[in-house]
């Protein structure tokens, strides 16, 4: 009896002390078998890529323009790269001779809404600033720190872009500011100039165009000049006369294309008996051949180019532009000349 009875305290005991043991956690989570995946490892911690960082650790690009003239004998140098994602540039440009000396060192930045250019060598800067004011109103600036001068102008749009009122004045101011209405058809300055008698009168210059016999008929005045000139163009010829008052000089214009890639241009000038003729040829927009005479300097000349001629040099074959070209004086052949000019650019 005593026995049985130690038995049965014994088991109750031991029921309560398994159910006052708080369960595994674990345990209730399924078992991963052997044919379930491998759980996914932990997400990597957040990265703050915003601000400037990212900015100041990426190397800018920086281009070399290089460019030589056997006429002058003289190398042209530009380096420039853009900075904070394309919001700045710096620019460094200097010339060298042939001996190696630098010349004309200039370093500038410039900006959508400022710019600054500084002379090394007369260690003088000039700063130009633009943005707008308002809807419609904008503001220009400029300033040589060295002659402590410069220009604001303030510019607003009239009824659109079309149509533009401008108001200028020097700094520091010498006289009252300029005023110039620009509209579709051209525009009108008015302005005070100095007279040779120490006099400062108001003076009136425009520009007058209009559609006249399938052609454009434009007014320019002047300093008391009045220009008349008429353009008439179509698909293969252009004559363009024009005559100055009151001096009554006439020229005019003659330009004749015989098919895409040939064009011959006349000028001639009654007044002085001045004329010049030039003949190009272009093969696609990468080569260029040009011929011409001038009876002012009675010099005739021939040139050849390889790179579009008023294109950039990114944009030409290898990044890299040619001129070749020979002078041959009138009264004297054997001092004929012959130039070339070189540009090229490197990405760096």
């Amino acid at each position: 009896l005593s026995l049985s009875l130690s038995l049965s305290l014994f088991s109750h005991t031991t029921t309560t002390m398994v159910e006052s043991v708080p369960p595994n956690p674990n345990s209730l989570l399924p078992q991963a078998t052997a044919g379930d995946p491998p759980p996914p490892p932990p997400p990597p911690p957040p990265t703050h890529t915003g601000g400037f960082l990212p900015i100041l650790r990426r190397r800018p690009a920086i281009r070399v323009t290089s460019e030589f003239d056997s006429d002058s004998s003289l190398f042209f140098h530009r380096i420039s790269c853009k900075l904070f994602d394309s919001l700045a540039k710096l620019k460094l440009s200097f010339q060298n001779n042939n001996k190696g000396e630098i010349s004309d060192p200039q370093l500038a930045l410039i900006s959508k809404h400022l710019s600054l250019h500084y002379d090394l060598e007369e260690q003088n800067a000039f700063v130009n600033a633009s943005f707008d004011v308002g809807p419609g109103l904008h503001l220009r600036a400029a300033h040589d720190v060295k002659a402590q001068q410069g220009e604001v102008a303030m510019v607003a749009d009239l009824a659109g872009p079309a149509y533009k009122f401008e108001l200028s004045s020097a700094v520091p101011s010498v006289g009252l500011p300029r005023a110039t209405f620009k509209f579709p058809l051209g525009e009108v300055i008015l302005e005070e100039k100095e007279e040779e008698e120490a006099q400062r009168m108001l003076s009136i210059n425009g520009i007058l165009k209009g559609h006249i016999l399938k052609g454009v008929c434009t007014a320019q005045y002047g300093d008391e000049n009045l220009n008349l000139r008429y353009s008439y163009k179509d698909e293969q010829m252009a004559f363009i006369p024009s005559i100055s008052l009151p001096s009554n000089a006439l020229s005019f214009a003659f330009k004749r294309r015989f098919g895409p890639s040939d064009k011959l241009s006349y000028l001639y000038n009654f007044d002085s008996n001045y004329w010049s003729t030039v003949y190009k040829h272009t093969v696609g927009k990468d080569f260029k051949f040009k011929a011409g005479y001038d009876s002012n300097a009675r010099l005739g000349w021939a040139s050849l180019w390889v790179g579009d001629e008023g294109g950039k040099a990114k944009t030409a074959p290898m990044k890299m532009k040619v001129q070749f070209m020979l002078q041959v004086p009138q009264d004297d052949i054997k001092t004929s000349a012959l130039m070339f000019r070189v540009k090229k650019r490197w990405d760096v």
